[in-house]
């Protein structure tokens, strides 16, 4: 993390795979990112299913393209597996 920058959370996963997935995408972009896992070993996890895995932080000056990056990225994603389905 950059002294003195004010990370913004832009979006939630919902499972490590994707927070690993979206995190070396912006770093790959040059968007510095840090992922927030909200998952609580007291608790076992059970509020993963309502808040989802974790959040999504990038500074605020960043933060429309690293929500443009995130959205197309998803995309590509939906995409993918619909052709997997057919």
């Amino acid at each position: 993390m950059v002294k003195g920058e004010n990370f913004k959370k832009i979006t939630v996963v919902e499972n490590k795979f994707e927070a690993d997935l979206i995190a070396q995408t912006l770093q790959e972009e040059g968007i510095p990112c840090m992922i927030r896992s909200y998952h609580d070993t007291a608790y076992n996890g059970i509020f993963i299913p309502q808040k989802g895995w974790g959040a999504v932080m990038v500074p605020e000056e960043l933060e429309r393209e690293a929500k443009d990056i995130i959205a197309a990225l998803r995309e590509g994603l939906k995409k993918e597996g619909q052709e997997g389905e057919t």
